[in-house]
């Protein structure tokens, strides 16, 4: 199901959306008469699924641009656990990249984002599980959150919630939590401390988005009893954008591209079904929305308000928006008279997008640096310009969080651009810039937020923001910027990014995990960064005393802002095996930082900056390792490269066309990264070679793999099948199938004590069908289940060894799991013990 390769041409179509998302959208005439459609349609639905890329963005595209409704989408994680096709973040950083994903998706179908606490801890195979280690009441409160502040009449549930064990259970889970939450929104004796913040709330009806895949296959689908199930044409096209729904959708649904969801549009009719499950019945089943009052009538008070927007809509001039400003900011006050309500709130918002648009008012706050330390003063560059005839003036600008308000009473001319400058002084006290739920240490299902006031909210929370007040036609209205800093690639041209509040001092350890196979010491590599000019203090690396530090600390002087500076310790490990967690210090003036910052950048994704704990775990292991030399492949991106340098090998990065037989002749063993074979094509071309390498005495490791999109049918020299199975409890119980193998003595004798502190799961996408050449080596299996043999495979192939492993060792080895760096180096060093004939096997 998943696109592993982009057209050249869909690139081309989204490279809008792929270099730099943070710049300001600038709506077409079109777009913008879409929003006013929008703005005179009062119906909310929420689709609620797991994860990013669970959303069906065919629904949320025609609920948001066909039926104009307000559209939401919850997924109850971000996607934490997944896999990574674009580079080597996993977890949470994977989390914050597929979370930026979702915002650029969202941006293109129309429809807002929503989350929940819940963390993607990985595959689980059943919602008892999954619930156990969410915590249950947590994330469910937080649903009922969303769907008291987001106020859905309609609730669509991606999966069914009455086929648990049937798929991933956090798919089941995330159905199950919404019929709960669709009762226990509007119970006032359910998580009664929401309603200091919000009223409860409920929703008029819950569907099930069903298709033919959950009956097994279309031709059971189309036999299927449809009585309970309403049909959606979704298929719409939409002339003033020139895009069909599906278009949309596609251009959405490959905003997930570290997930290799690049997906290509289809035009005609296309049909989407849900099932009703609850709540008022469907007398009409032409519309979700049936008995349910959509219009500004549902308003006290709304009723004329929806009369002038439908004459805004009636009246709208392509060529000229503008002129709809004047009965736009009409409207305009007749919401803010209105009394406080849900609706007062987002129309208002909605409206001032549409005032701003139709009259082309430009507004912006530029800082002169991208990175500023609390207690900064900031210069902020404000430009503003009003491109229409409607006369307007800029009376003031509020400096946010400083509350500070300048009064400017600057009259904006048509297309006369207005610039000035402003201080903006940031307290000591604000929040570094960083995703809010990852500023906490959380648990192994659930982040920590402590501020009801965020949960739900999808993106960074930042602060250093700047009020514009316009008055126009005696009306002031307030515009809110965010503070943005940009520059002028060479190549991408202007190049926006947000101002990002970070600490006096980071630094950064060079290493994640050290190793110490004997009592000898090691260098620790720290790099210093200052935040701000003439930052001078003292670094030390804490760790318990059973381990040497030399020198105690180390001082430092950085002049300038930007600078940086690396030093080392020398660390000497206890005699006796050990685990550590060193941590870096920074002290300066009395106060200590440790934090290390980590900048994720992908031109599709507005740039993130996280701030994480800055350590380094130290394992003294009696770990034997030889001099092998490996050529490593990356496949889909991990860090196993560094720790195989950790481990003291000679690594080699080859890509797949330098792979020759010359190339090769110089290396030991060839080690594929993860997914090699769904995401490298020049592989399909490489196998003789490879197995050629084998054959002639050497060692070929292959990673795990899924068995869709396979770049070629035939990645060992044996017939070998990879089927879904996989051991999601990382510490279940791991049997020896061949206890006198030699990859479980040499060099480092394997128990089963070496698979205990396993991180997320064992292993995942194991061989269930192999040639009777491979010995399987390890057995394990989840709770209930049957055995998994195919965990590690290896075959004696010509003088050599063919190896293929789902274990996970892409998540263990960055994690510091002594037992999976012992089992990694018998891998490596694994020699031949039967020699078999080539017998005309190679492929």
């Amino acid at each position: 199901m998943r696109k592993l390769f982009l057209k050249s041409f869909l690139l081309f179509l989204f490279s809008v959306h792929l270099t730099n998302a943070q710049k300001p959208q600038k709506p077409s005439s079109a777009e913008i008469y879409n929003q006013i459609q929008k703005l005179n349609f009062l119906g909310t639905v929420l689709y609620i699924a797991a994860h990013p890329d669970d959303e069906n963005t065919h629904l949320i595209s025609y609920m948001s641009n066909d039926v104009h409704a307000r559209t939401g989408y919850l997924s109850l994680t971000r996607g934490d656990g997944g896999q990574n096709l674009i580079g080597p973040q996993l977890r949470e950083l994977l989390g914050v990249i597929r979370t930026q994903e979702l915002l650029e998706a969202r941006k293109i179908d129309g429809g807002e984002q929503f989350f929940s606490r819940a963390n993607d801890f990985g595959y689980s195979k059943n919602p008892d599980e999954t619930l156990q280690i969410w915590d249950k009441e947590k994330v469910l409160a937080d649903l009922v959150w969303v769907i008291r502040k987001f106020q859905p009449d309609v609730i669509i549930n991606r999966f069914d919630h009455r086929s648990p064990g049937t798929t991933h259970g956090h798919h089941t889970s995330s159905a199950m939590l919404s019929m709960e939450g669709f009762d226990l929104a509007s119970n006032p004796a359910a998580f009664p401390e929401q309603l200091q913040l919000e009223q409860t709330w409920q929703p008029k009806r819950v569907f099930f988005n069903t298709s033919w895949w959950f009956y097994g296959s279309r031709e059971k689908f189309e036999a299927a009893d449809k009585t309970n199930l309403i049909a959606i044409q979704t298929g719409s096209y939409y002339p003033t954008l020139g895009k069909s729904n599906q278009e949309i959708a596609a251009l959405s649904r490959s905003s997930h591209k570290s997930q290799g969801f690049g997906s290509t549009g289809s035009r005609g009719e296309s049909t989407e079904y849900l099932e009703y499950l609850k709540g008022e019945p469907l007398k009409n089943k032409k519309s979700i929305f049936d008995g349910i009052d959509t219009s500004w009538n549902r308003v006290k008070g709304g009723k004329p308000i929806g009369e002038l927007i439908t004459l805004i809509a009636n009246q709208y001039d392509f060529k000229n928006p503008s002129a709809s400003i004047p009965n736009l900011v009409k409207a305009y006050s007749m919401i803010q008279a209105l009394e406080e309500n849900h609706w007062k709130i987002v129309k208002s918002e909605e409206i001032k997008k549409i005032i701003a648009d139709c009259s082309g008012l430009f507004l912006e706050a530029v800082s002169s640096f991208q990175e500023v330390t609390p207690g900064s003063v900031v210069k902020l560059t404000l430009e503003a310009i009003n491109r229409s005839p409607i006369e307007m003036q800029l009376t003031s600008v509020t400096a946010l969080p400083e509350q500070k308000n300048t009064v400017l009473n600057i009259n904006l001319k048509n297309n006369i651009l207005h610039n000035s400058t402003l201080d903006l002084q940031l307290p000591q006290t604000i929040n570094y810039t960083q995703p809010y739920w990852l500023k906490e240490k959380g648990t192994v299902g659930l982040y920590t937020v402590d501020d009801q006031k965020n949960i739900g909210i999808p993106d960074i929370i930042r602060e250093a923001k700047v009020i514009f007040n316009v008055k126009i036609n005696s009306v002031e209205i307030p515009f809110e910027r965010t503070a943005v800093y940009k520059y002028n690639d060479d190549v991408k041209g202007e190049v926006y990014n947000f101002l990002d509040i970070v600490p006096e001092i980071t630094t950064a350890i060079q290493e994640k995990v050290l190793l110490f196979p004997n009592t000898k010491p090691k260098y620790v590599g720290i790099t210093i960064k200052s935040g701000k000019d003439n930052s001078k203090g003292n670094l030390k690396l804490d760790l318990p005393k059973n381990w040497k530090i030399s020198p105690s600390s180390i001082a430092f002087e950085l002049p300038k802002k930007g600078m940086e500076q690396t030093v080392y310790f020398e660390v000497t490990p206890p005699s006796q095996m050990s685990e550590a967690v060193a941590t870096s210090i920074a002290t300066v003036d009395n106060t200590a930082y440790d934090k290390e910052q980590i900048i994720i950048n992908y031109d599709h994704i507005t740039k993130q900056q996280v701030l994480k704990t800055a350590e380094v775990k130290c394992i003294r292991i009696d770990l034997k390792t030889n001099q092998e030399k490996i050529a490593y492949i990356m496949g889909a991106g991990d860090e196993i490269p560094k720790s195989l340098s950790q481990m003291g090998y000679q690594v080699t990065l080859i890509k797949p066309e330098e792979i020759t037989p010359e190339k090769l002749a110089a290396f030991d063993v060839v080690m594929t990264g993860i997914r090699a074979y769904n995401t490298v094509q020049a592989l399909a071309y490489k196998q003789d070679i490879l197995f050629d390498f084998v054959h002639s005495g050497k060692t070929m490791i292959v990673q795990y793999n899924t068995a869709n999109d396979l770049v070629t049918s035939k990645i060992a020299p044996y017939p070998l099948k990879i089927s879904n199975d996989r051991v999601t409890e990382e510490n279940a119980e791991v049997r020896f199938l061949a206890p006198n193998h030699p990859v479980l003595h040499y060099p480092n004798t394997i128990t089963q004590n070496d698979f205990t502190g396993w991180k997320q799961e064992q292993g995942l996408y194991y061989p269930k069908d192999f040639d009777k050449a491979f010995t399987p080596i390890l057995s394990s299996n989840d709770k209930g289940e049957s055995p998994k043999n195919g965990a590690l495979l290896i075959a004696p192939y010509g003088n050599g060894n063919y190896i293929y492993t789902g274990l996970s060792l892409f998540r263990e080895l960055p994690e510091g799991v002594p037992g999976a760096y012992k089992l990694l180096s018998n891998l490596i060093s694994i020699k031949p013990s039967v020699s078999i004939p080539n017998q005309n096997l190679k492929q």
